[in-house]
């Protein structure tokens, strides 16, 4: 397995371009809060590789595993052998809230000052994944004094021994959000803590967790999730849906409450197009079926099955619980994009040509949607390792102009190019 490893990792620092700034993560590993480590995400991947190593070593068995085309298993599997080595991890969620339960005062305060240390170790270490956070508690009546508490912690210590700097991408995420006052709420402590560290304005993000029936229909009978996002003020980057808080509130029974109920796809769309045009990243939930044990295969393909609906559905981020779904997680979404990838190609590159053409000869060209959609599904796949840049550019694209990310500038540059006289 060792030379396998070495020829994956040297195909895939090839082929990933590892900008952060410039892509949303595919997933976001939630642990308790009190388990987190500067090194986890690295004992993470060692973990997943295990997985992979005992239940699929070799292409045709990953094939088998997740029903596969056996050709599409043999592109697939050194990729995500190759992303498992080396970025097993995108995101992770530090969590104060469910995967960490409600615990003495005392003992989440220190929880709360021993995190930062490992998160201040592991920026020092450069071993964290390039999107990282924590979720606190939520605020609720109940719980808003020790969310509030855990959190200033947490971030004092934090900046006190990273000198000031927080990690890449970093974001704390409010659970359970009902009333925009929340959010409000959220944003003038982390306000006051930029003031108290001297951090830019707006330096620290936040993301909100849509998983009460009140976050999508309030009593009013209208859908508040924009007011949650303009109440951020500018920080809301993205919001996550909560599978089973929300099934449970709609008191659907633990068997049938999953990824795949009519009432998540429901909610799902309720959130795309509450949210559409605001930049806001959507993720959905977990799969809680974990692969362990002699449940491994089925648990494998439940996650791969429910991460494709997601996909589908336009939901590119999701959450993962265990190192034994990062396997799932990865082939799952690299199969997304490698089944499609030819006819993808194919109809970018007619779109560039055609509508090049049509400029030309004066006609108008307005399906520009459907080539930033297409441009979009590039970016994507060659963001997470999916694509690499040899195929990305069999478009007639160029890097350049596909990391643009604009399809109408790429259009003009082309036109203005064909005809100088516009210039």
């Amino acid at each position: 397995m060792t030379k396998a490893l070495d020829r994956a990792n040297a195909a895939f620092a090839k082929l990933y371009p590892g900008d952060s700034g410039a892509r949303q993560p595919v997933h976001t590993v939630y642990g308790g809060a009190h388990l987190f480590r500067a090194d986890g995400t690295k004992k993470l991947g060692q973990a997943a590789l295990q997985t992979l190593f005992t239940h699929a070593a070799d292409a045709r068995a990953l094939a088998t595993a997740f029903q596969l085309d056996p050709k599409l298993a043999a592109i697939l599997y050194g990729r995500v052998l190759a992303k498992l080595s080396i970025e097993p991890v995108e995101d992770f969620r530090l969590d104060f809230e469910d995967g960490y339960g409600n615990r003495p005062d005392a003992e989440e305060d220190a929880t709360a000052r021993s995190a930062a240390v490992e998160v201040a170790q592991g920026m020092k270490a450069g071993s964290l994944p390039p999107f990282l956070g924590i979720r606190i508690k939520s605020f609720s009546r109940e719980l808003y004094r020790r969310g509030a508490r855990t959190l200033d912690l947490f971030l004092d210590e934090l900046l006190k021994r990273s000198g000031r700097k927080l990690p890449a991408n970093f974001v704390v995420t409010l659970p359970k959000v009902v009333r925009a006052e929340q959010v409000k709420e959220l944003v003038a402590r982390l306000a006051a803590m930029e003031r108290r560290h001297r951090l830019g304005r707006g330096a620290l993000k936040l993301e909100i967790m849509v998983e009460m029936p009140q976050a999508i229909l309030d009593a009013d009978g209208r859908c508040p999730l924009r007011d949650f996002v303009a109440a951020g003020a500018g920080r809301c980057v993205a919001a996550h849906f909560g599978v089973y808080d929300y099934t449970a509130s709609l008191n659907v029974t633990a068997a049938e409450q999953g990824m795949g109920h009519p009432a998540c796809d429901h909610a799902r769309s309720v959130m795309q197009v509450a949210l559409a045009g605001t930049g806001v990243w959507l993720s959905d939930g977990a799969t809680n079926v974990i692969p362990v044990g002699a449940s491994v295969i089925p648990a494998w393909r439940r996650h791969f099955a429910d991460v494709r609906h997601s996909l589908a559905q336009a939901f590119y981020q999701g959450w993962d619980l265990h190192p034994a779904q990062l396997p799932s997680r990865f082939a799952a979404v690299y199969s997304f994009f490698l089944t499609s990838l030819e006819q993808a190609t194919a109809r970018l590159r007619a779109f560039i040509e055609n509508a090049t053409k049509a400029t030309l000869v004066g006609d108008v060209f307005d399906d520009a949607a459907t080539g930033q959609a297409l441009l979009n599904y590039f970016l994507r796949g060659l963001s997470c390792g999916a694509i690499t840049e040899a195929e990305a550019v069999a478009t007639e694209l160029t890097l350049d102009e596909i990391r643009g990310r604009s399809f109408l500038k790429i259009l003009a540059q082309r036109r203005s190019a064909a005809n100088p006289r516009t210039k």
